[in-house]
């Protein structure tokens, strides 16, 4: 079995453990990982880092020249999707830690993290309609940088929620979800995928999944594209 067919067969179990279509569309932080909410006071740091970054014109990637099976939702003539990804199943960017030294120390107090990064849409960028590969983790938002003129619209599984600076939010992104985003100005967020709370059995092959394949077989890879494209930057 290879490891798309493998992921395939998880989710069919985890689906079980999760509701399957009943499963819930957002949650309650506090809840799931209240550990979470140390973004939120570090918020006005985590906000001038990535403020530097936008005035330091850091060159970020694209998603999709990270991840290419993101080309469909990334690649576009309408504006940019950039990522600047800090850390990814263990696997870290040291230059890219050491610019948002903050932002980092911060996400080391989260247990259960499984990639963080700073996500940047252009003004108008809007990202189609899509879901989630494995519903082994749910993903956390921090509005950092949101236009208060028109902000983006996140929609998913037909409920929306409009970000808002300093406020965080959890949700599955398994479900269908797109970026409605009209906004003159960049969007900037913190995005964090955490482990799903899951009983103990399903828990454990969850996470051999996660950092025993997943890690090897796609984080290392996505981390080599990052410092590569820092490389050639040089």
């Amino acid at each position: 079995m290879d490891y798309h067919s493998l992921k395939n067969s998880l989710n069919d179990f985890l689906g079980r453990y999760t509701g399957e279509e009943r499963r819930p569309v957002f949650f309650d932080i506090d809840q799931i990982r209240p550990e979470l909410r140390v973004l939120e006071l570090a918020f006005p740091r985590i906000r001038m880092e990535a403020d530097n970054l936008l005035q330091w014109r850091v060159a970020m990637p694209r998603y999709h020249e990270v991840h290419p099976p993101a080309w469909r939702i990334s690649d576009s003539t309408r504006g940019r999707w950039n990522v600047f990804l800090l850390e990814l199943l263990g696997y870290r960017s040291k230059r890219n830690q050491n610019l948002c030294p903050e932002t980092s120390t911060a996400l080391q107090r989260i247990p259960g993290r499984l990639q963080a990064f700073f996500s940047v849409l252009d003004p108008g960028k809007s990202v189609p309609i899509h879901g989630g590969p494995y519903l082994g983790y749910l993903r956390y938002h921090l509005g950092v940088n949101i236009p208060k003129d028109d902000p983006p619209l996140l929609r998913v599984h037909g409920r929306e929620y409009v970000w808002k600076e300093g406020e965080g939010m959890i949700f599955d992104s398994t479900w269908p979800h797109e970026v409605v985003n009209r906004c003159l100005r960049p969007q900037v967020m913190l995005i964090v995928d955490i482990l799903r709370p899951l009983p103990l059995i399903p828990d454990l092959i969850n996470r051999a999944m996660l950092w025993g394949l997943a890690a090897p077989l796609y984080a290392y890879k996505v981390m080599q594209r990052v410092e590569k494209y820092s490389r050639d930057l040089l």
